[in-house]
């Protein structure tokens, strides 16, 4: 069963750049579309971006122009590139797949915090 494990976040400045990792526990992550979601304080988790396993991707309107999704599957890992960071983008951010999402199976997550 393939298992997702979130690093990479961290507290920066607002405007600043950061790099999310999503790194998966077996090759089936090759075939499986990727999902970073958010979750902020007081609020619902809300979809950032996805990556399917032909490298489509999909974004939010929030992120968009701001946010990369990108995967290397030799490397079993999806990338999530935050550029021009926001207060408004602090939150968890998680990675799952479909599948984890209909059973409501996450992870730890990993934490961004945005200063003024």
């Amino acid at each position: 069963q393939l298992q997702l494990e979130e690093s990479g976040g961290g507290v920066v400045q607002g405007g600043e750049s950061l790099t999310l990792f999503c790194k998966g526990s077996e090759s089936s992550f090759s075939f499986t579309t990727i999902t970073w979601y958010r979750q902020a304080p007081g609020l619902q988790r809300e979809m950032v971006a996805a990556i399917s396993s032909g490298e489509q991707t999909a974004s939010a309107d929030s992120v968009k122009g701001r946010f990369t999704i990108s995967r290397d599957n030799a490397k079993r890992t999806v990338y999530l590139r935050m550029n021009d960071l926001k207060r408004d983008d602090t939150a968890i951010y998680y990675c799952n797949t479909d599948l984890g999402r209909h059973y409501d199976r996450w992870g730890q997550g990993t934490q961004v915090t945005v200063s003024s």
